[in-house]
């Protein structure tokens, strides 16, 4: 063969060559760039370990049927996107998705997260049991954490915990957060809540300039705390806390049946019921052995009710009683008091229980003898 045939043949075998490689890389190219998913079930849901490396991971996602090809993935998370870290935790791949679109989620650590609702009213402990009720961590744990009041200190120096600034919320968790991380969440998520409130309490003014916190804040959130075992309804909250306002100011007991549960509830002697030896239970929180608020918050209030105790209707009530549909009546003096408790309270069971007697009596219902102590 001349040294022309072989240029020749030399030739085609290059351009045959190029042609396969332009074909491949054309290929390959579609390849990451089609959305892919060949998961059982049409969906993939996977934990990615810390410290696995991303050749690891990239092969887990191919045997999971979330990408076609680790190898082209790798090249792409290497060559084209410099090599970003990808983050451990738990991912759940629900749809067809390019590869650019899965490392871009492992690269911004789009985990799976899981949801929990506190309710207003919950205590330090009560908080602390539905989170590990709920699967987020160990009760000790979370215990330990919230009976830390470093997070709050430079706002409250005096709290001994954190009860009361636990904002309820929603939250969404990995599944895998600390209990700390989920306490500290918590605690930020009230700084941020009540960012005007705690500008006010520091003395903020128009030039943006703010002193430290006083002790305002942690008599606030104490009020704000009885005021939301007292409500169920938003517009009234601001009335009850004026009621405690004007007995605060004029020196009159709070009597409020709430700082005597949570007495109790501390003391492990909370069975649902509220008897009148209760209320001479020896408590600095037992409000009705002494004027003033108890010693600090007695549950986590929402919102509404921290600005209710922020800023307390200008009202001349000194007493309130329950309608027993979660509106109370508002009254002036002892006697006028009186009055409303005899017919929305000692009225009000008596013909409850009469008519639910009748009903057992007809077969329908057993009585409920329980009522209001």
């Amino acid at each position: 063969m001349t040294w022309r045939r072989w240029l020749v043949l030399g030739a085609g075998v290059l351009v045959l060559g190029t042609a396969a490689m332009a074909s491949w890389a054309l290929d390959a190219w579609r390849t990451i760039h089609r959305p892919f998913m060949e998961s059982p079930g049409g969906a993939a849901q996977l934990v990615i370990e810390p410290g696995t490396d991303a050749r690891s991971i990239l092969e887990l996602l191919e045997r999971e049927g979330v990408l076609a090809d680790a190898r082209l993935a790798r090249w792409f998370l290497v060559y084209r996107l410099d090599d970003p870290p990808l983050r451990a935790g738990e991912y759940r791949f629900e749809k067809p998705a390019t590869v650019p679109e899965v490392l871009e989620r492992l690269r911004r650590g789009e985990v799976v997260t899981y949801r929990v609702t506190l309710v207003e009213g919950l205590t330090l402990a009560e908080t602390a049991e539905h989170l590990a009720r709920s699967g987020f961590g160990q009760l000790d744990r979370f215990l330990a954490a919230m009976e830390d009041p470093a997070l709050i200190a430079d706002l409250d120096p005096e709290a001994p915990d954190l009860e009361g600034y636990l904002f309820p919320d929603t939250y969404a968790f990995p599944r895998a957060t600390s209990e700390r991380v989920i306490v500290r969440t918590m605690v930020e998520t009230f700084r941020s809540r009540t960012a005007d409130l705690l500008a006010v309490l520091a003395g903020d003014d128009s030039t943006g300039e703010a002193d430290e916190p006083d002790d305002g804040l942690r008599e606030l959130v104490t009020l704000a705390s009885i005021v939301e075992k007292e409500c169920r309804l938003d517009e009234e909250r601001p009335l009850v806390a004026g009621v405690y306002a004007h007995r605060l100011r004029i020196g009159m007991g709070l009597y409020a049946d709430p700082t005597v549960i949570y007495a109790l509830k501390k003391l492990g002697r909370w069975d649902g019921n509220l008897r009148r030896p209760d209320l001479k239970l020896d408590s600095p929180y037992n409000t009705y052995v002494g004027p003033g608020l108890p010693p600090g918050p007695i549950c986590s209030p929402g919102l509404a009710s921290l600005e209710a105790a922020a800023a307390p209707a200008d009202i001349p009530y000194l007493y309130f009683v329950s309608r027993n549909d979660g509106s109370h009546v508002f009254a002036r003096t002892l006697a006028e008091h009186n009055r409303n408790v005899s017919k929305w309270q000692k009225q009000y069971w008596r013909e409850r229980w009469a008519r639910e007697r009748q009903r057992a009596a007809e077969g329908e219902v057993e009585p409920d003898e329980e009522g209001p102590r």
